[in-house]
């Protein structure tokens, strides 16, 4: 996945407002260019240690994703205590096979470390992230 600093600079500043509860979102594009990342409202009973996001918002966004001839190409989140892997929840969540999962560990919060996977049929496969100036 190839982002530019922008907007590794705008996820790590969503996941550290919402932090002690995990943060999470959608990165939408073409052609794996990424064209927006939306920010999605954590919803889970337990936020502080794991993230679900709203069945509604996430329909409308994936209505604009469609309207917009746009993909989805990735889903992040935050671990605010934990190494940025997948966990067991993480991995039952995975529904998108061909997406990136990004996750972005907050264990160190002044240096958080992110990471992405490909998370198909249960089985994680680490993915290189590229971070850019400018795209």
């Amino acid at each position: 996945m190839i982002l530019s600093k922008k907007q590794i600079n705008y996820i790590i500043e969503h996941v550290k407002r919402e932090y002690p509860k995990e943060a999470c979102g959608i990165i939408v594009g073409t052609n794996c260019k990424i064209k927006k990342i939306y920010r999605m409202k954590n919803i889970s009973e337990k936020p502080e240690i794991c993230y679900f996001m709203d069945i509604k918002e996430q329909f409308k966004i994936f209505k604009r994703i469609r309207n917009q001839s746009l993909e989805l190409l990735g889903i992040y989140h935050s671990h605010t205590h934990s190494e940025a892997y997948p966990s067991s929840r993480d991995v039952e969540m995975a529904y998108y096979d061909n997406v990136i999962y990004l996750i972005v560990s907050l264990s160190n919060y002044a240096k958080p470390n992110i990471n992405a996977y490909k998370i198909r049929y249960g089985k994680i496969k680490k993915e290189q992230i590229e971070v850019r100036e400018v795209l």
